[in-house]
């Protein structure tokens, strides 16, 4: 796992890199969570390739703890990729409320995911 650092306007953004899952269970979130807001990131970009599925079928509840913890600590969190590919409609509406709340956000491309975070 890499971490890539971005800093946009005094704003840093840590970006989570990977070949692999990252995320498997809900532990594995807090811990990253943890390990990442103790060495002072409050905005993280995930990519969607490194979070087991069962974080976007909502009844496993992975995702509710993770962002819960997320929203607990306000570190803002951006996830980038295809979400299209998830028939769920409970899923997409989650996504668009999330997204309209800004702190917790499903985004294309890491570009628009360091435009998000980097807003106040």
């Amino acid at each position: 796992m890499e971490i890539n650092t971005h800093t946009i306007s005094g704003i840093q953004i840590t970006e989570v890199l990977s070949s692999d899952l990252v995320i498997k269970t809900a532990a594995d979130g807090v811990d990253l969570l943890g390990n990442l807001y103790y060495q002072n990131y409050d905005s993280i970009i995930l990519h969607q390739a490194n979070i087991t599925p069962a974080f976007f079928d909502l009844k496993t509840g992975i995702a509710g703890e993770i962002l819960q913890k997320f929203s607990t600590y306000r570190v803002r969190l951006a996830v980038v990729g295809d979400f299209t590919q998830y028939a769920s409609k409970s899923l997409q509406d989650f996504i668009g409320e999330s997204n309209k709340a800004r702190h917790i956000n499903f985004v294309g491309s890491t570009a628009e995911a360091l435009a998000v975070l980097s807003q106040h």
